[in-house]
């Protein structure tokens, strides 16, 4: 079974500062990635920034379709108002069958704002009761869904045919 973890993080620069924590913790086999990206959001700004991290390790299982439709709905959405709640609505459903619902989207939406940031990642056998503590130390708060291995195969089938590889 796939899981796809959000850190939150209190600063802006506490998703990137994190990666080598990431990479450390897939040394030590706690943590398996299949893809994974970040945003940060500066006080000020109206959206975050967002970086797949594809970009950085070679493609991503996923790759950027995935993270821009996710951020897009997580992000966008409400910036674009009510004339395109049918659109957004029907995509956010389409999600849903993988294993990404609308309260996932409402809870990140919700505590990832101005002044912070947030570290997503896409794994498989995970420890995480061995991955936690190193990211609460960092002040991360996590938030999190599983997907079945069917959500994750109709997930790579709509998004990219990949298999999966160790990235970090």
């Amino acid at each position: 079974m796939s899981t796809l973890t959000v850190w939150r993080f209190p600063t802006v620069e506490g998703a990137e500062n994190a990666l080598d924590l990431l990479k450390q913790l897939q040394k030590q086999q706690l943590i398996s990635i299949a893809d994974a990206a970040y945003v940060t959001w500066p006080e000020g700004r109206k959206k975050p920034k967002t970086k797949d991290l594809g970009s950085l390790t070679g493609a991503g299982a996923l790759g950027g379709a995935f993270w821009g439709l996710l951020f897009g709905l997580i992000f966008l959405v409400p910036l674009l108002g009510v004339a395109v709640g049918a659109a957004i609505g029907a995509l956010t459903g389409s999600l849903s069958h993988v294993g990404i619902d609308e309260e996932f989207i409402e809870t990140v939406r919700a505590q990832v704002t101005p002044g912070t940031s947030a570290l997503f990642v896409m794994s498989q056998d995970t420890v995480i009761d061995r991955v936690v503590e190193p990211f609460k130390e960092t002040g991360a708060t996590l938030l999190k869904t599983n997907l079945s291995e069917a959500e994750e195969a109709r997930l790579r089938e709509a998004f990219g045919e990949a298999p999966q590889r160790e990235l970090l």
